[in-house]
């Protein structure tokens, strides 16, 4: 029988992942000084077990100052290192089979803000942030510094060097945050990035910063390992970053050694009037499947195992990832493969749930099936 899209491998260089699932990066807001803590073990190894093709560990600090907030996770140090090499070892031996990734970032003018439940504001414990230009975020945000030559060489090493431990770890892959507003898509866009130099300006020059990044932790990555980024591919802004420059960035972003990109949006100021629909997104990547040449992972408010399918079917995306989707449902996978006719091996742990040992688990979530 022929696997359903959704359920065929995919390769990415020396990364072949089992299907086309993905469990996007969300943040938990609950690391301590950046390290992962038994929070992260319960949440990741309840998703890795019921086998996506890919978990993407949350937006990771390369600095304590790139983090979103004073509770994400961080990777620039001995006690981060340690904290995430306990964790990956745990959720590779769990058996799922899926590719384990982290995706490191650096929040830029957007770090330093409270959890969510806190407001979402700028913390108390915030701290002075950095960005392509002196520009803040939004009302009661303060102004970033913008970034010096020698800042830049220091952010730029800072990446390299979080792959570096990201290799140490045991990391399948690496995928790059250059979305939703934080410190890389801050040098892409003109709305945060006003600069006068070979940084600013043009849309080449607002793409020099990022690609050297990419570049430099292209150096250091192995060659038989993926690496991925994540981009928004629009403000929803008008005068802001648009698909248009998206898809010259993904063509550029290609040459340096992107095999993949999660096509996302928005995210870069706070008054952007975002369509938000059933798959809003999924255009986006199609296009810049389309126009780049290069594997896309589509992603938003795709809920449905038969969404999921049509869109890989129709050549809108290599990949698909769900973050809430799989919030509210740890085993959307193994629901996927029911409603998909697709074979999938459970954990032992849990071949119980299997619909050939319990006829029920087809029944458990019937709206699945009539999406």
């Amino acid at each position: 029988m022929t696997q359903p899209r959704l359920f065929q491998p995919l390769s990415l260089r020396g990364l072949t992942v089992p299907n086309r699932v993905a469990v996007a990066p969300m943040c938990q807001y609950s690391a301590v000084d950046g390290v992962p803590q038994d929070w992260h073990l319960m949440h990741y190894g309840a998703l890795a077990a019921s086998g996506p093709g890919m978990v993407v560990i949350e937006a990771t600090g390369v600095t304590p100052e790139g983090r979103i907030s004073p509770k994400c996770l961080g990777l620039y140090d001995d006690a981060t290192e340690a904290g995430f090499t306990r964790l990956v070892a745990a959720l590779k031996s769990f058996g799922g089979g899926g590719a384990i990734g982290v995706q490191l970032a650096h929040a830029g003018r957007k770090g330093g803000s409270a959890p969510p439940w806190e407001g979402g504001k700028f913390s108390p414990d915030g701290w002075q942030t950095i960005s392509a230009s002196a520009i803040a975020f939004d009302e009661g945000w303060p102004a970033p510094k913008a970034a010096t030559a020698e800042d830049l060489a220091r952010l730029k090493q800072a990446f390299v060097d979080a792959a570096l431990r990201a290799l140490r770890v045991g990391f399948d892959f690496i995928e790059l945050h250059s979305a939703h507003g934080y410190l890389l898509h801050q040098f892409l866009s003109p709305l945060s990035n006003r600069r006068e130099d070979e940084y600013g300006g043009s849309l080449e020059n607002r793409m020099r910063f990022p690609l050297e990044v990419i570049r430099a932790v292209r150096a250091v990555w192995p060659a038989d390992k993926a690496l991925g980024l994540r981009i928004s591919a629009t403000d929803w802004v008008e005068g802001g970053w648009d698909a248009d420059q998206a898809v010259a960035y993904a063509k550029a972003f290609k040459e340096a050694g992107i095999d993949y990109v999660c096509v996302s949006s928005g995210g870069l100021v706070s008054y952007a009037k975002i369509p938000l629909g059933p798959g809003y997104q999924i255009d986006l990547s199609a296009r810049i499947r389309r126009e780049a040449g290069i594997p896309t992972r589509a992603v938003g408010l795709i809920a449905s195992p038969q969404q999921a399918e049509a869109a890989l079917a129709d050549g809108s995306a290599d990949l698909i990832a769900l973050g809430r989707g799989f919030l509210d449902n740890p085993r959307w996978v193994w629901h996927a493969a029911q409603v998909l006719g697709a074979e999938m091996a459970y954990p032992p742990q849990y071949r119980a749930a299997g619909t050939r040992a319990w006829p029920g688990a087809a029944l458990a979530r019937p709206n699945l099936a009539a999406e």
